[in-house]
């Protein structure tokens, strides 16, 4: 046998003993596809190498007729013989995306036609990348030359195609026509997905003012090509029938519906929705949310059912001039006076973490999670003399303990607290009924006990009380007035 018939001998049997994991994919994808069930923490685990793994393969499917042209140039044919070393290589790394990306799929919550395609469409990159290979190293008359130049073709098309719908997923159905030009988007008879209408009418409390909300920061994982979990909301229909988990929405009480809950935990939240950095629901939003559902989640109830529902319009308005008042920065600085120099100081000491509310404001926004451990109750201490101009502070994964309590207390115009993953304890919280100005208390992640809710019962402005990860479990009795404040 000679040097090149060996050679290719050798490699018709590597190309058969790589099939085997080609079929070994196509067949668990076809008889577990993906569900929308999460499962199986270890194959998520490995599942979220996939979007490392599978720029491998584009970028070498890319490189082959790249190489295959410019060796057609005699002065860069020798760049032909890395070709089959190159077709290999991305044989291999497509075989071990599409593995990883079953693993995601099967196991992460994923369901949906994008999914799906995209699942198949990687299976198949790998099977062509598989024949490319083969035929490559076979080939040796002008029939099989035309038959690899066409799976060739066809590799880099399927490449396209598939990284297309990875996108889509990643990123949102319209990640590539989002913000095309208008006239572009007519010219390709695009749709614009910006100004498409409620399909559930825009007389109907749902269509006019829950269902935009769903439109703008659910539908991304939520719609009719992408599922997680098996959760729909680009219908009202597909709302109300849940998803893997049964009813998201209770109707009539807000506080007992998952989809209300998720999205008013605490964004360091395992539950929190909408993941992926995704910017959250704004507060009016998850409130038009609420009272929809407590008014018992039709889809039929008339625009202006609610009269305490937030003002607000989710159609496109005439964009006003806008004006701003004129600081007096004379009357600011005479008012910043008093506490001007000590801020200096502690602004040296703390850099970074003390700031103006505005520009024409004496109130002080207080951010101590900068620091993280290197911050403690001696640090909070030192800050005292700025305690009653501060109105927001977090304290979130700093060192403070119940040594604080007092120093925290003296914090009278507070209306934002937070405590998340701090050492405090039951102490702090029984010292915060003075806070009669406090909205907002966060001790997510804490050692808070339910011996602690009466002291909190009394802060008479307060509207959320995160208590996730706490040992107040979240079937426990609570006095009246927190009833609907907890957050878990």
């Amino acid at each position: 046998m000679t040097l090149w018939g060996q050679r290719v001998s050798w490699q018709l049997r590597l190309g058969l003993l790589a099939l085997l994991p080609i079929l070994i994919v196509l067949i668990l994808l076809v008889v577990f596809p993906p569900d929308g069930n999460e499962r199986a923490k270890w194959a998520q685990f490995i599942g979220r190498f996939h979007p490392l793994t599978v720029h491998f393969p584009i970028a070498l499917i890319l490189l082959v007729p790249v190489l295959e042209l410019a060796a057609l140039n005699s002065r860069f044919s020798h760049l032909r013989l890395s070709v089959d070393f190159v077709l290999g290589l991305a044989t291999a790394s497509a075989i071990v995306a599409a593995m990883l990306g079953w693993c995601l799929a099967r196991s992460g919550g994923y369901s949906g036609p994008i999914m799906t395609q995209h699942m198949w469409g990687g299976i198949s990159l790998a099977a062509v990348c598989w024949l490319c290979w083969i035929l490559r190293a076979s080939s040796n008359g002008p029939g099989l030359t035309n038959i690899y130049k066409t799976t060739l073709a066809i590799a880099v098309v399927l490449v396209a195609w598939t990284g297309y719908r990875g996108g889509q997923l990643s990123q949102g159905e319209d990640h590539l026509t989002e913000y095309m030009p208008i006239e572009l988007r007519h010219a390709l008879r695009l749709s614009d997905a910006a100004l498409t209408v409620s399909s559930s009418g825009a007389n109907t409390f749902y269509g006019a003012r829950v269902e935009p909300i769903f439109a703008a920061r659910c539908i991304t994982c939520h719609g009719p090509h992408k599922h997680k979990a098996n959760l729909r909301l680009d219908s009202y229909s597909s709302l109300m029938r849940g998803g893997k988990n049964g009813p998201v929405v209770r109707a009539g009480n807000a506080q007992a519906s998952d989809l209300f809950r998720r999205i008013t935990l605490s964004p360091d939240h395992d539950d929190f929705m909408p993941k992926g950095g995704k910017r959250q629901l704004s507060a009016d939003q998850a409130k038009l949310i609420e009272l929809w559902i407590a008014a018992g989640a039709s889809g039929t109830l008339p625009t202006n059912a609610i009269q305490d529902a937030p003002a607000g319009s989710t159609t496109p308005a005439v964009v006003a001039e806008v004006t701003f008042e004129e600081i007096d920065a004379a009357a600011v600085a005479s008012q910043r006076a008093p506490v001007a120099s000590e801020l200096a100081r502690l602004k040296k000491k703390f850099p970074n973490i003390l700031e103006y509310e505005s520009r024409g404001s004496t109130d002080l926004l207080l951010n101590a999670s900068i620091l993280g451990p290197k911050f403690g109750d001696s640090d909070l201490a030192a800050l005292s003399p700025l305690a009653e101009h501060i109105t927001v502070a977090d304290f979130s994964r700093t060192a403070i303990t119940d040594r604080s309590a007092t120093a925290i207390a003296a914090m009278k115009r507070l209306r934002v607290l937070r405590l998340t993953h701090t050492g405090i304890t039951d102490p702090t919280l029984e010292s915060l009924g003075v806070l009669d100005q406090l909205e907002s208390l966060n001790v997510f992640g804490t050692r808070v006990t339910p011996a602690a809710l009466p002291a909190i019962a009394r802060l008479p402005r307060l509207a959320h009380f995160y208590v996730g990860q706490t040992a107040i479990p979240a079937g426990t009795t609570v006095p009246k007035a927190l009833i609907g404040k907890l957050v878990f």
